[in-house]
C-alpha cells in the first residue's frame, strides 16, 4: 500500500512545462547565463542572485564554492529541470524556454555523483532509452573510452554482466564510468559534469578522470567539482558565495587574488 500510494503520487504529478517550438538541427554549445536569480518556491530566500556567464562553445567552466552557494542549482537550470524565476538561459543565442524540452536535452550530457543504473546488463545500462540505435562497434567504442570494458573483462559475463539494483554489484568507481560511457555514446555537445569524481578513491579517481579528459574535449563543459584539483585545467573558474559570483578567472589567477578560492584551495591542499 505504501508503495502504491508511492507510485500514485508520481502518476499524478503535472507534466513539464514545454512550450518551445525551437527545434535546432546543430548546436555549437554556446552557453549564456544572464542576470539569473531563483528560488525553490515562492516563499523561500533566493537561491541565486543576478548571475551572469558565457561559456564559448568547447570551452570549459568550473563552478566552486561552499556546500549550499547555488552551483547544483545553477547546472540544473540549463537543462530545464527547474525554469528561472529571473533573466534567462541562452544556448547559441536562443533562449532555452524557445527550444523544446526534447531538442535542449537531447543536446545536454549530464554525469552527476549520484548514477542511475538498472538491474540489467552493463551493456544495456550504457544503452539504454534513446541510446540503443547505436551499433555494436559505437557501444564497444565508448565502454573502451570509460574504461568500462577494463573491468568487465574481468567479470564472468564481461559487458553481459548483471549489475544488480541499483548497480549494487559494482564499485562506485565503476558506475561512474557507466555514466561517462552513456555520455560519450550521447556524444553531445553540452556537458555537466555534477561532482562526478566524488567519493571515490585516489585509484579510481585517476582513472574516471583519464576518461572524464577524453569526454570533456570539444565540448562545452560545466564542472562542478569538490575537489579543487579536478578543476585546476578548466579555461575559466567561478566561485560562488549564496549565490553570487564573487571571483572569476583562471587557475592561477585565482590563486594570485589570494580571495576565496585560494583559500578553499591552500585548505584542501594542507588536508591532504
Amino acid at each position: 500500500v505504501a508503495a502504491g500510494d508511492s507510485l500514485f503520487q508520481v502518476i499524478d504529478e503535472e507534466d513539464e512545462v514545454d512550450t518551445g517550438t525551437i527545434v535546432k538541427e546543430s548546436v555549437e554549445g554556446h552557453v549564456e547565463f544572464r542576470n539569473i536569480g531563483f528560488a525553490y518556491g515562492d516563499n523561500n530566500d533566493a537561491v541565486l542572485n543576478d548571475v551572469s556567464i558565457t561559456v564559448e562553445p568547447g570551452k570549459s567552466l568550473a563552478i566552486v564554492g561552499h556546500s549550499g552557494s547555488g552551483k547544483s542549482t545553477l547546472v540544473s537550470l540549463l537543462p530545464r529541470f527547474f525554469d528561472v524565476d529571473l533573466g534567462e538561459i541562452l544556448l547559441d543565442g536562443v533562449p532555452i524556454r524557445d527550444l523544446t524540452l526534447e531538442n535542449l536535452r537531447d543536446n545536454i550530457s549530464l554525469v552527476s555523483q549520484d548514477v542511475v543504473l538498472f538491474n540489467d546488463t552493463i551493456r544495456n545500462n550504457l544503452s539504454y532509452g534513446q541510446l540503443r540505435k547505436h551499433s555494436e562497434e559505437e557501444i564497444l567504442r565508448a565502454a573502451e573510452a570509460a574504461h568500462v570494458r577494463e573491468f568487465a573483462e574481468e567479470l564472468p559475463d564481461g559487458l553481459e554482466t548483471v549489475v544488480g539494483d541499483r548497480g549494487v554489484l559494482l564499485s562506485g568507481g565503476q558506475r561512474q564510468r557507466i555514466a561517462i560511457g552513456r555520455a560519450l555514446l550521447k556524444d553531445a555537445p553540452v556537458l555537466i559534469l555534477d561532482e562526478a569524481t566524488s567519493s571515490l578513491d585516489t585509484v579510481s579517481e585517476r582513472r574516471i578522470q583519464e576518461a572524464l579528459n577524453l569526454l570533456m574535449k570539444n565540448r562545452t563543459t560545466l564542472v562542478i567539482a569538490h575537489r579543487l584539483s579536478t578543476v585546476e585545467k578548466a579555461d575559466r573558474i567561478i566561485v560562488l558565495d549564496a549565490g553570487r559570483i564573487v571571483e572569476s578567472g583562471t587557475h592561477q589567477e585565482l590563486l594570485d587574488k589570494n580571495g576565496q578560492y585560494a583559500g578553499l584551495y591552500n585548505m584542501q591542499f594542507s588536508e591532504e
